[in-house]
């Protein structure tokens, strides 16, 4: 691949974050093992020192789950670091994720230090992360809201410390795409050593912008893209992997990038996702709600019916839907039942399909939706 974007895909981590979720140990290999299946590049199962079911479970997937990076996440603290460099230790490709936050902000009110104890922390941090490995990913936790100079001297002296991966975080949702897009090319343009590294996007959706803002720094520069299944994870969520790597797809023409995931398995996989963790899809969901594909306009009907490319971007086969929806509804055309009678093998002249017409409108403004229970009423009546 030319120009591959690398797919981290953080679930068992911040997906698990979520409020309500509780995973357990089978789950999480359930889910692991569907994400190696589904061609993620890097899995991040936890956060090694939080709890012993943490470290549990980042150290048995590391343990069973090959061809695939397993990352643990740590604060910029030796000790976390150990505790994850332990829990690391069988993986076959071991990926430590430390750091802190860049942002006024949170150095301020969170971790009460000035910009220069954040940044000598920092680069101890990956220093001391590199007696486990080399493949260290350095977050700058609240990038969206830091002064974007802080973050360059950050990330220059991080690489320079031996970071191979830089995660340039949205935390809170703030940032809208024009203004990540230039946060990400900025760094790679003003930090003299950016070659050395993959820049990755990590979005949060408290604005909705999370899938937006993860295509800007796609667009800027960025080839790795930090996600959830769903896109479940702390308040409003993370980017939804299943969104970004559809969009690199149909948009080949804008992004120009390519992927390892295999996208007929999207849809099974968000089930299985939202089965384990209780997180049901909204139906009008992008890519994977049950809607994704349903018609029940006749307008949208005659033209799907006709050719499907004239409201249908994605092929629903590509993602792993079986077919494209009619749904019967008041608002439904005359193409549309004939299209779903012609389903159930019916046929008729069209004097008396239009008296089933006009019974079909009468029954469909007292229900939400039309029924083949309710056409074979109407056809036997």
């Amino acid at each position: 691949m030319a120009d591959r974007v690398f797919v981290f895909d953080t679930t068992l981590r911040d997906g698990e974050q979520s409020p309500g979720v509780r995973l357990s140990m089978p789950q999480k290999l359930e889910i692991g093992r569907a994400l190696v299946k589904l061609g993620v590049d890097i899995i991040e199962a936890g956060f090694p020192i939080s709890s012993p079911g943490d470290f549990e479970a980042v150290n048995t997937l590391a343990k069973e789950l090959k061809g695939v990076q397993i990352c643990g996440l740590t604060r910029a603290r030796e000790k976390d670091i150990d505790v994850a460099g332990e829990a690391l230790k069988p993986a076959e490709h071991p990926r430590i994720h430390t750091g802190l936050g860049v942002s006024d902000n949170h150095l301020q009110y969170k971790l009460k230090m000035t910009r220069e104890q954040a940044l000598e922390t920092g680069v101890n941090a990956v220093r001391h992360a590199k007696k486990y490995t080399d493949n260290i990913e350095y977050f700058m936790e609240d990038s969206g809201r830091a002064d974007p100079d802080y973050v360059y001297r950050v990330v220059e002296a991080v690489i320079a410390a031996g970071a191979t991966t830089i995660n340039v975080p949205d935390t809170t949702g703030y940032t809208y795409p024009g203004e990540y897009r230039r946060l990400i090319e900025g760094i790679i343009e003003n930090v003299p050593n950016s070659d050395k590294a993959v820049f990755s996007c990590h979005c949060h959706n408290d604005l909705g912008m999370a899938t937006a803002n993860t295509l800007a720094g796609v667009l800027g520069g960025a080839r790795q893209v930090e996600v959830t299944i769903n896109g479940i994870g702390e308040r409003a969520g993370n980017t939804a992997l299943e969104e970004v790597v559809t969009a690199f797809q149909i948009r080949r023409d804008l992004f120009g990038v390519e992927t390892h995931i295999d996208l007929s398995l999207l849809i099974e996989m968000s089930r299985m996702v939202a089965g384990l963790t209780g997180m049901m899809v909204q139906r009008n969901k992008a890519v994977v709600g049950a809607n994704a594909f349903a018609h029940s306009s006749g307008i949208h009907q005659d033209g799907v019916l006709k050719e499907r490319s004239t409201y249908e971007i994605i092929a629903p086969e590509m993602v792993g839907a079986l077919k494209s929806e009619i749904v019967l509804t008041a608002r439904s055309g005359r193409h549309g039942l004939r299209h779903r009678l012609a389903e159930m093998g019916f046929s008729f002249p069209e004097e008396r399909f239009e008296e089933l017409y006009d019974k079909f409108l009468q029954v469909a403004d007292t229900k939400t939706e039309v029924l083949e229970d309710d056409l074979r009423e109407l056809v036997t009546a």
